[in-house]
């Protein structure tokens, strides 16, 4: 197995029921390994999957890597050309600009995006890049982004920072 495949719990189902249980509660990504003739279980959180034991070590291993990916997938926002934000299995719709300014967070999440940056992106969207501008827009994009979880931070002399806003 991968040293990857270690954020994932593997859990003997129905055996461990009340261990599945934790980890949901807990947001802990698991792969439920299905005992003899048992049912399988409806998996509807998309941190955790299934397999029938016995499974061979390539077919373990995909399960594993596909399971981390949609875990990675909702831990980090992604911005469609439409100007839609996911993150954490929620939306939001922000406006053209709104989407040029996100696209340089999202690219850098959790890392300081430079003020110089913002205020030049909105000059190459034909805005008015005066400071006040770029303050009102953060102020916008601010509130756009509480309602998926998300939050822009001020990092003092320097610019803004995206980041989950439960950190």
């Amino acid at each position: 197995m991968s040293k990857n495949s270690a954020e994932v719990r593997f859990v003997r189902w129905p055996a461990q029921a009340e261990l599945r249980n934790h980890c949901r509660s807990e947001g802990i990504p698991c792969l439920l390994v299905v005992e003899g003739g048992a049912r399988p279980p409806v998996c509807s959180d998309p941190r955790e999957d299934w397999v029938r034991a016995p499974i061979s070590r390539p077919d373990l291993e995909a399960r594993v890597a596909a399971l981390r990916q949609r875990v990675h997938d909702r831990r980090n926002p992604v911005l469609d050309a439409t100007g839609t934000l996911l993150f954490d299995a929620r939306s939001v719709t922000v406006s053209s600009t709104h989407t040029e300014l996100m696209a340089l967070f999202v690219e850098r999440f959790c890392e300081v995006v430079y003020r110089e940056e913002l205020i030049g992106r909105l000059a190459e969207c034909g805005q008015r890049p005066t400071r006040n501008a770029l303050d009102l827009h953060i102020m916008r994009l601010r509130r756009r982004v509480g309602t998926v979880g998300l939050a822009i931070r001020t990092v003092w002399g320097l610019g803004y920072l995206l980041e989950p806003s439960h950190v």
